[in-house]
């Protein structure tokens, strides 16, 4: 089985496997076992959590390139065409390579079965493996302990956030979710949590596998200044450092949760204070509170779940509007309609409902 493009192999792969999510490490484990057959070498940070996931790599992966490390990252989901999840030195990954990632997971697999996801994600560590980066950025897709993603051992996790979002895999509380996404950790490694109230499911599961468990606010401190902000971990401080130029707020806590890992992996990967400053503010990602300045402006949000509704929200009400706000909006049938609308609700004027096209989206 070989195809010419990425296309014609995302088209057959929509298909390859009974369910589109099937969690589980055992069958790409396996995959992943046949593909691997070298001992790696490069650094990885896995992230995890549910929101924040996506500025946080970009941030780390910005950084590292700043600092004239090769860097590697995975992301899901895409935009606008598959390329966008794989990067290699910040450049989406070209079609001739993806194609000859797939083959080779496809040869390897044999007769097991993958999901879209699985098979994708061993494609993009495939790649990893053949590029050789300094570091690998990895962005977990579903959970944590049960996602492929966490086939392979990070040297450093990050948990940015934890809320209601995905019940029908992870569960129906804050508990059972936060048990999922610390499936991450790893023995005698550290573990950088956003939050400021770890949920004691987290605090569990971290004494269990012996994880190091930084928590914000506990075991690195952010101090907000006039023209920026300061970073305390342990005995070191970042100072001065510049504001996100990703726009929003809760950016900030993000840029945190990423200076606090370049502070950890500072005796294997050594960054300068410019390196930071310059990371921070050039990294960018698609969607997440875009502004598309003109006559009429333009913002762009693909929060999905009421966490991320009400910091978009909460972003809209510090931009002026003289006149009249719309919202293009639609979304997916198993998300919780009200809990993100609710938070909107007084930001938007007018409503223009555009159900994605997919068998799973809201109707209208």
């Amino acid at each position: 089985m070989k195809f010419n493009t990425p296309a014609e192999w995302l088209s057959w792969l929509e298909n390859l496997h009974p369910f589109s999510i099937e969690m589980g490490l055992e069958r790409v484990g396996e995959v992943w076992s046949r593909l691997c057959n070298q001992e790696i070498s490069f650094k990885v940070i896995t992230v995890g959590g549910t929101n924040g996931k996506g500025s946080t790599v970009a941030m780390l992966e910005a950084i590292y390139s700043a600092a004239g490390y090769r860097t590697g990252a995975y992301t899901s989901p895409h935009l606008l065409r598959f390329n966008e999840r794989i990067r290699l030195q910040g450049t989406e990954v070209e079609d001739q390579s993806l194609c000859q990632a797939f083959a080779a997971v496809q040869k390897a697999r044999g007769d097991i079965s993958l999901t879209y996801f699985e098979f994708t994600t061993l494609a993009a560590f495939y790649l990893f493996l053949q590029q050789q980066p300094d570091v690998a950025i990895l962005e977990v897709g579903l959970g944590g302990r049960l996602d492929a993603v966490n086939i392979i051992d990070p040297d450093v996790s990050v948990i940015t956030s934890i809320a209601l979002d995905h019940q029908a895999w992870l569960g129906d509380d804050l508990e059972q979710i936060a048990h999922e996404k610390a499936g991450i950790m790893r023995k005698d490694r550290p573990t950088v949590f956003a939050g400021k109230q770890p949920p004691t499911s987290l605090l569990k599961v971290a004494e269990e596998v012996g994880a190091k468990l930084l928590v914000r606010d506990r075991n690195f401190f952010v101090q907000q200044q006039e023209s920026g902000w300061s970073l305390k971990i342990g005995e070191r401080i970042w100072p001065a450092l510049p504001v996100p130029g990703m726009r929003g707020r809760h950016q900030l806590t993000n840029a945190a949760v990423a200076v606090a890992v370049i502070e950890l992996m500072s005796d294997r990967l050594p960054v300068s204070a410019a390196d930071v400053r310059k990371g921070l503010d050039e990294a960018t990602v698609s969607g997440r509170f875009q502004v598309i300045p003109g006559d009429v402006q333009h913002i762009l949000d693909v929060g999905h779940n009421p966490e991320a509704a009400k910091s978009f929200s909460d972003n809209l009400a510090e931009m002026f509007c003289g006149g009249t706000t719309y919202a293009v909006f639609g979304i997916l049938d198993d998300k919780d309609l009200q809990g993100v609308l609710e938070p909107l609700m007084k930001r938007v004027d007018v409503w223009c409902i555009a159900p994605p096209d997919t068998p799973r989206a809201l109707s209208r």
